[in-house]
């Protein structure tokens, strides 16, 4: 990324939404948002669902260029200049309650250090995580991660509580997505 080489500072912020910890029932609509309404449907509404993944356009304000990269309630603003990024938090600020967690650190899994030669992108530590949740954290590693020799079949005795196997085949789902080049093993 062009923004990284040329040292930009890149910021962290979480927005304070208690609603999107919540489990929600009904369907939820939204107005078209300004500049993306279809001029041949002006009255249609948005239905909120599913995730998507925007368009990167950056902001321009003079000689200043900001990318804001969003993700339900976090965000990275990342701006030309110390002094332009500062005026984006606080406008921030002012329109929603949030919490500015420095410089960029750790988003979505993913560890962010910045270096003399640009970004190191690291997610050792989100499957690392992921160990930990399974109890595996002291297993030996293998070659092979498959057992060859299958011992599945119709006999077993079901989960009593599949929530944590569903959040680490979510988890790891989401690590073979960001990291293909581990996906077969996965």
């Amino acid at each position: 990324m062009w923004e990284v080489s040329r040292d930009w500072p890149i910021h962290q912020l979480d927005v304070k939404n208690a609603f999107l910890y919540g489990h929600l029932s009904e369907t939820v609509y939204m107005h078209q948002p300004p500049g993306f309404v279809d001029p041949n449907k002006p009255d249609y509404v948005c239905i909120c669902s599913g995730l998507c993944m925007g368009l990167s356009k950056p902001r321009v304000l003079g000689s200043d260029i900001a990318y804001l990269l969003l993700n339900v309630d976090d965000i990275i603003p990342i701006a030309s200049s110390s002094a332009f990024l500062q005026r984006i938090i606080a406008s921030l600020h002012n329109e929603f309650a949030m919490t500015d967690l420095g410089s960029l650190n750790y988003f979505l899994g993913i560890s962010a250090q910045r270096l003399t030669s640009g970004l190191f992108l690291s997610q050792l530590k989100f499957a690392k995580e992921i160990l930990e949740r399974a109890h595996m954290q002291n297993c030996n590693p293998c070659r092979t991660p498959v057992d060859i020799e299958s011992k599945l079949g119709s006999d077993g005795k079901p989960v009593s509580d599949p929530t944590l196997y569903r959040n680490l085949a979510g988890a790891l789902q989401y690590l073979t997505f960001t990291r293909p080049d581990i996906s077969y093993a996965v």
